[in-house]
């Protein structure tokens, strides 16, 4: 994808544009069905936008965080992100941190807490996020245990397990951010762009 586009839409005076371009280009992987979730920062006075950018699509959002004007936001779809959290491995991970309830919407209570009791201690970021972005239990244990160094691949997480399928997996991400950037560009909506998923 031409850097100039990147730009070009990066820099856009409009800021609804610029959101629904943001949108694609971080979530295209969400967008096109090969990912759970995803999540993004942006400007929290455009937040109400997301009501109209994902209408009469299955993709649901959550503000996480708030801060000094930007939120981040967590996009998935229901079914997909309750049945990966509630794969035994990626369970028993979350339990770790406290995650007892099994019902999604509490799940993510859970994760808003963590976000913002993590950012009063100044300890961070909670990095069991990773599991409600789709990322494998494996590359997150391996990014707490070596404090984010020492990874075999980096590409969108860092890798410390499987990196041949991590890196097939990319290809595919990839693939689809070409494709719904593409779509973009030629006039499709978000919905349009996220409709045969």
């Amino acid at each position: 994808m031409p850097a100039e586009v990147l730009s070009y839409f990066l820099k856009h005076v409009n800021i609804k544009l610029k959101l629904r371009f943001q949108i694609v280009l971080q979530c295209a992987p969400l967008l096109k069905g090969l990912k759970v979730s995803c999540g993004i920062t942006m400007d929290s006075e455009l937040f109400c936008e997301l009501k109209h950018i994902f209408r009469e699509t299955r993709i649901l959002y959550r503000k996480l965080s708030e801060d000094r004007g930007r939120c981040f936001v967590l996009f998935y779809r229901e079914e997909e992100l309750v049945e990966y959290l509630h794969r035994a491995e990626v369970r028993k991970f979350i339990r770790e941190f406290g995650y007892e309830a099994t019902e999604l919407e509490r799940m993510i209570n859970r994760l808003c807490y963590r976000i913002s009791w993590l950012a009063v201690t100044g300890m961070g970021f909670p990095h069991e996020i990773g599991a409600f972005l789709g990322y494998p239990v494996e590359d997150v244990k391996g990014f707490i245990v070596n404090q984010g160094r020492e990874y075999l691949l980096l590409g969108y997480w860092k890798v410390y397990s499987n990196p041949v399928a991590a890196k097939m997996l990319f290809r595919q991400y990839d693939q689809a951010k070409i494709l719904a950037v593409n779509e973009f560009l030629t006039g499709k909506s978000i919905q349009e762009i996220a409709k045969i998923h």
